[in-house]
């Protein structure tokens, strides 16, 4: 069956249907008795409009890498083989409008040698994409449609140029020019086993060619150090503006954050959202009652189950907050309204002589409800642009200006470190109109470190618990969610504090420590009576 459909208002324009097109009439559906035209799902068809879609002003593909996060059992190799089969033989590269206005393609052997390889660190890993590539391409018509196509069980001769499957050391693979890979499992290509080191080598190669790459993680555990980890990074500074280039199409799905896996409900409800078009109720293949039962199996570890069926990203063995448990306590439709009693917290940092400079955040917590927003958070930039940065002190010095301008702000604390004189200047212009105060003498000011040990093991774990009882509400942030499961639990002997992962790492946690004072404040006002019976009005978003 073609794939053919009128293409949204607004919607780039995409060579999509041509290659949905190209995989109906040349590849065989993989795991069938009896040779079948492959056809994928609604969903996965998408992934495909969306990977190959065009700038329509030049013609070149929108993204060079793609990352297609779905549980176990979904369907990522298939599709990915399918893909592969596609780069290597079929129209992927604009040619031209035709008389309709629609794009036309062409193949990658009209420009240049077509060299498509499917990488993996281990092979069993590569046997994924591997196994259905060779059926799809031994079963299908394209078998007969291209003179000189050699399927063999190590690599695919074209009619001009090669497929196959690597897993060598990331220095053999230095050198060569493919023009799409396939990256499989990358939650499982760490440093340790050269995984990161061959990932980075690809994508130089992948440069030479302009060619492209697709990923197909499941879920990562934060703090591995992995592709699939550096890959969601790298999204996340796209969602917040901080990366110089755009052209990473991620595609994750999971499970809901309140997915109840004791709960029979629950967990269905969760693995149909997780497997989408691919869960049989929605006419797939995956039976979801059956993977209840392997979820409620005693030999299943939670966290794996988390991770394979339900793709949910959880934490690191020492993470202080785990992904559920923050993204539980999401609320992105609360709005704040001009003359909110809120509370303000406050983490500063300098200029480092080494490493990166920690970040500098304001953090604000609505009174009434306890709803957790983020003001501002000042972070240096990746690569050149972060050579000899500096906080921007001004800006930082308006942002808490505008904060007290806008809002009934009844308490701030702020972690004075390297920000004494700023901090004694907000004491002086605010400290005497606060209703919730530090001490006596210093209203504002409120030690992270030094001999507080005891007050901020409190305060943290103060946090924490409203966090997991769901106490609080937060705006959603991508960065202050960042920054949050970026702690990590550190035991001193007054209790739990929170640090990075070591004192260098680039992944910060300021905005964290920011939240925590703020909700202290708030704590500290409830206790004064400040908290407003009425509920919250609308107003500003953030």
């Amino acid at each position: 069956m073609p794939w053919r459909g009128p293409q949204y208002e607004g919607e780039l324009p995409t060579l999509g249907w041509l290659v949905l097109d190209w995989m109906g009439a040349m590849l065989a559906a993989p795991d069938r008795a009896d040779p079948e035209p492959l056809v994928l799902t609604r969903e996965q068809a998408q992934f495909v409009l969306n990977f190959y879609t065009i700038d329509p002003a030049t013609g070149r593909r929108r993204y060079r890498r793609g990352v297609l996060s779905r549980p176990k059992g979904w369907g990522k190799s298939p599709i990915l083989a399918a893909i592969a089969c596609a780069e290597a033989l079929g129209p992927v590269l604009f040619d031209g409008w035709d008389a309709d206005g629609e794009p036309v393609g062409k193949p990658w052997a009209e420009i240049r040698t077509p060299w498509v390889q499917l990488a993996a660190v281990s092979e069993d890993q590569t046997k994924n994409a591997w196994a259905p590539l060779l059926e799809m391409l031994r079963e299908g018509p394209a078998i007969d449609e291209y003179a000189g196509l050699e399927v063999l069980e190590t690599f695919v001769n074209l009619p001009k140029g090669r497929i196959e499957f690597v897993t060598s050391a990331a220095t053999s693979r230095e050198g060569n020019r493919p023009v799409f890979c396939v990256l499989d499992q990358t939650e499982e290509w760490r440093p340790s086993n050269g995984g990161v080191r061959l990932a980075a080598v690809i994508r130089r190669n992948l440069g030479k060619t302009g060619g492209s790459s697709i990923e197909s993680p499941n879920a990562y555990v934060p703090g591995e150090g992995s592709v699939a980890e550096s890959s969601a990074e790298y999204w996340r500074k796209i969602l917040e503006g901080r990366a110089r280039d755009d052209g990473l199409l991620y595609d994750h799905r999971e499970w809901p954050a309140e997915t109840d896996m004791s709960d029979r409900a629950s967990l269905l409800a969760g693995l149909a959202v997780a497997y989408g078009d691919s869960a049989q109720p929605a006419g797939g293949w995956v039976d979801l009652e059956r993977l209840a039962a392997e979820v409620w199996d005693p030999a299943t570890d939670p966290q794996d189950a988390r991770r394979y069926y339900g793709n949910q990203i959880t934490a690191a063995t020492d993470s202080w907050l785990s992904q559920p448990e923050w993204a539980g306590c999401a609320d992105a439709g609360k709005v704040l309204a001009d003359g909110d009693a809120i509370t303000l917290g406050f983490d500063g940092s300098r200029a480092r002589a080494r490493g990166v400079t920690d970040a500098t955040a304001l953090v604000g917590c609505r009174v009434s409800d306890g709803h957790v927003f983020l003001l501002g958070c000042w972070e240096q930039p990746d690569g050149p642009a972060g050579d000899n940065w500096r906080v921007p002190v001004l800006e930082v010095l308006a942002t808490v200006e505008e904060a007290f301008n806008r809002y009934r702000v009844v308490g701030m604390y702020a972690d004075p470190a390297k920000w004494e004189g700023h901090v004694a200047d907000w004491e002086a212009r605010w400290g005497t109109g606060l209703q919730v105060k530090a001490t006596r003498d210093h209203p504002i000011e409120w030690w992270m470190t030094g001999g507080r040990s005891s007050l901020i093991v409190r305060a943290l774990d103060k946090f924490h618990s409203a966090v997991v009882d769901r106490e609080l509400t937060h705006d959603g942030s991508s960065v202050l969610t960042r920054h949050v499961l970026n702690a990590r639990r550190r035991k001193g002997r007054s209790g739990i504090q929170i640090m990075k992962e070591h004192p260098d790492s680039a992944r910060k946690i300021d905005a964290a420590i920011a939240s925590v004072l703020a909700w202290q404040a708030r704590l500290d006002a409830v206790a004064k009576g400040l908290a407003e019976e009425e509920e919250p009005m609308g107003g500003f978003t953030f």
